[in-house]
């Protein structure tokens, strides 16, 4: 009998191998409005966080408020780039499918990104399950618990008996304060050198590089 009888994916770098993606598209956007960002620099500073929460400090970096079309022009661009860039992280789409499990995903972006990227990349809803959304459905974003205590409850599971898959460090940090086993999973294009060890800093249980890891984790 499995440990888990919830598993619940972050979006981003974890389903879809997207944080190249939108990442670049931060760091264009805001070099274009006078703040020199590289990807690197957007990597470290912004991944697995919501546009709310980092909004203040791309401000103060800024010394002035963000122009009021920021937003729209960051998601225009990474909309537009989907068709040509868009993919699923390896294993990602096998490993839901095969899941016998009740899942969601829980992510900091909002929810019509992960509808476009699910349907670009052909994975049905019901392998997905409910999508939950830091931008919309909890007032304290990642690195805070809440939005996988909202997935928790809204599947009926107790939060040890739920496994989270997570790329990026608040992510982790989420999992864990919610008393939740968390995977720092490297298999997107956007891992560096060191990220690894940021995972398990962050409290990850297990820091694997492919969804095969995790199979054999949950066994």
């Amino acid at each position: 009998m499995s440990r888990f009888d919830l598993v619940i994916f972050d979006y981003d770098g974890v389903i879809a191998d997207s944080e190249l993606l939108n990442n670049q598209a931060m760091a264009e956007v805001l070099t274009g409005i006078g703040l020199p960002t590289t990807l690197d620099q957007a990597l470290g500073l912004y991944m697995g966080r919501r546009w709310l929460d980092f909004r203040p400090e791309i401000e103060a970096r800024l010394g002035r408020s963000c122009p009021e079309t920021l937003l729209e022009d960051w998601t225009r661009l990474c909309h537009d780039r989907v068709a040509a860039e868009l993919q699923a992280v390896p294993g990602a789409a096998a490993f839901m499918a095969g899941l016998t499990q009740a899942r969601c995903v829980a992510s900091s972006s909002p929810p019509g990104w992960i509808a476009l990227g699910l349907k670009t990349l052909g994975i049905p809803e019901a392998h997905a399950g409910p999508v939950w959304s830091a931008a919309v459905h909890v007032t304290r974003g990642k690195p805070h618990p809440d939005l996988f205590l909202h997935a928790a409850r809204e599947a009926g599971v107790a939060p040890d008996r739920t496994l989270v898959i997570e790329d990026s460090a608040p992510g982790v940090e989420a999992g864990v304060a919610a008393g939740m086993t968390v995977v720092g999973l490297l298999a997107g294009g956007h891992i560096r050198d060191g990220h690894g060890d940021r995972l398990a800093a962050a409290g990850a249980h297990i820091v694997v590089s492919s969804y095969r890891d995790i199979t054999d984790f949950m066994d």
